[in-house]
C-alpha cells in the first residue's frame, strides 16, 4: 500500500477537524445547557486522540520516507512499512538506524582499505615475479647470443656458458615450483599426506643435506631433544622436510662466521613446539611483519647471491597453516633469530 505524503495528511486533517467542529456546533443546539459542558470535554479529549493519532501517522510517513533509502543502501533492500511499525513499537528506530549506518560506514572503509591493501600487494607481487623471472632469462639470453654469434666454436667457453644458461633455467624453475606450490596451498587442492613420523630424525636428515652449506659458512648445526631420542608427530613427512630445511637453510644464509643454529623440541601436551634459533644477522622490526610474504626479502643483494627464490618462507607459513597449526618469529638484528612452529603429536 501506497504511503501518503505530509501534505495529504494535513488536508485529511483539516477536513476531518472541519467536519467534527461543524458537527459539533449542531449538536450543542439539540442538548440541554448542563450537558454541554461534558460534551465538550468528550468532543475535545476525542478530538485530540484523532489529532495525535494523525500527526503521528505523519511524522511515521515522514520517517519513513527518510529512512527507506538509508536500509535499501545498508541492506540491498527496502524495509516495508509493517517492519518498520515494528520497529517504531520496539526500538528507537532513529537511534538503531543511526547505529546501523555507522556500523554500515566502519565495514564499507575496512572493506575498501583491505580491498588496497590487495591491490598494493598485487602490484608488489606482480613487479617481484617480473623481476625474478627477469633475471634469469637476461642471463640465458646473453649466454645463447654470445654462443651464436661464434662462441660456440671457442671450447674454453662454449661448455662454460651452456653450464651457466641450464643454472638459470633451474632457477627458473625453482621459482615455478615454488609458486606452484604456493597457488595449491592456497587453493587446498594439495592434499596433505598425514603419518607419523620421528622429528628428530628428519631434522638430523636435513642437517645431513645442509652440512656443506654449513660448513662453507661456517655455522654450527645442533639439535637439542631435552634428553629424548625420537619425537614422534603427525604429519605430511615430506612437507615437513621442507619446511625444517628451508628455516635451516636460512639460518645458515643469514648467519655469521662460526655462527650456530639450534633446532629446539618442546612436549607441549598434545603438540609439539619445535625452535629453529640462530645467531645471525637478525631481522629488523619493521620488515618481520612481512617477511612470509612471497618474494619479500630483507637483504635483496644477499638472498639473490645465495640462491633463493625468495618464496622459501612463503611455503613454511602455508604447510604449517595447512596443518592447522601456527609459525612465529622473534629477531632482533645483531642478535640473531628464532622461527617457532607447532606439530600435533603423534
Amino acid at each position: 500500500m501506497k504511503s501518503s505524503t505530509p501534505r495529504q495528511l494535513a488536508f485529511y486533517l483539516a477536513l476531518i477537524a472541519s467536519v467534527l467542529f461543524g458537527g459539533a456546533l449542531l449538536t450543542l443546539k439539540y442538548i440541554r445547557f448542563n450537558d454541554q459542558f461534558v460534551f465538550i470535554i468528550i468532543f475535545a479529549a476525542i478530538f485530540f486522540i484523532l489529532i495525535d493519532l494523525i500527526a503521528l501517522r505523519i511524522f511515521n510517513d515522514f520517517i519513513f520516507n527518510k529512512i527507506q533509502p538509508i536500509y535499501k543502501s545498508i541492506y540491498k533492500h527496502a524495509i516495508s512499512q509493517k517492519a518498520f511499525k515494528k520497529q517504531i513499537v520496539k526500538n528507537d528506530m532513529i537511534s538503531g538506524a543511526n547505529m546501523e549506518l555507522e556500523n554500515w560506514v566502519k565495514t564499507k572503509a575496512h572493506e575498501i582499505n583491505k580491498l588496497k591493501q590487495i591491490e598494493e600487494y598485487r602490484k608488489d607481487f606482480l613487479g617481484n615475479v617480473s623481476h625474478e623471472l627477469k633475471t634469469p632469462i637476461f642471463n640465458i639470453q646473453g649466454y645463447i647470443l654470445t654462443l651464436l654469434d661464434g662462441g660456440l666454436e671457442d671450447e674454453s667457453i662454449n661448455k662454460l656458458y651452456l653450464q651457466r644458461a641450464e643454472k638459470s633455467i633451474n632457477r627458473m624453475i625453482s621459482i615455478v615450483d615454488d609458486l606452484e606450490s604456493i597457488s595449491h596451498l592456497e587453493s587446498g587442492e594439495m592434499a596433505l599426506e598425514l603419518e607419523k613420523f620421528n622429528i628428530v630424525k628428519m631434522t638430523e636428515e636435513v642437517f645431513e643435506a645442509l652440512e656443506k652449506r654449513a660448513r662453507d659458512h661456517q655455522i654450527s648445526l645442533t639439535i637439542n631433544t631435552g634428553g629424548q631420542k625420537a619425537i614422534q608427530v603427525y604429519g605430511d613427512r615430506k612437507r615437513i622436510f621442507e619446511v625444517l630445511s628451508n628455516l635451516i637453510l636460512n639460518s645458515i644464509n643469514y648467519g655469521k662466521k662460526r655462527g650456530k643454529t639450534t633446532v629446539s623440541f618442546m612436549d607441549m601436551g598434545n603438540k609439539i613446539l619445535i625452535d629453529v634459533n640462530d645467531n645471525g644477522s637478525g631481522i629488523a622490526e619493521k620488515d618481520i611483519p612481512r617477511i612470509f610474504e612471497r618474494f619479500y626479502r630483507t637483504d635483496k643483494a644477499r638472498s639473490r647471491e645465495e640462491g633463493g627464490t625468495g618464496l622459501g618462507l612463503a611455503i613454511v607459513k602455508h604447510v604449517i597453516e595447512a596443518h592447522k597449526q601456527s609459525i612465529s618469529v622473534r629477531s632482533k638484528p645483531g642478535k640473531g633469530s628464532s622461527f617457532v612452529f607447532t606439530l600435533k603429536k603423534a
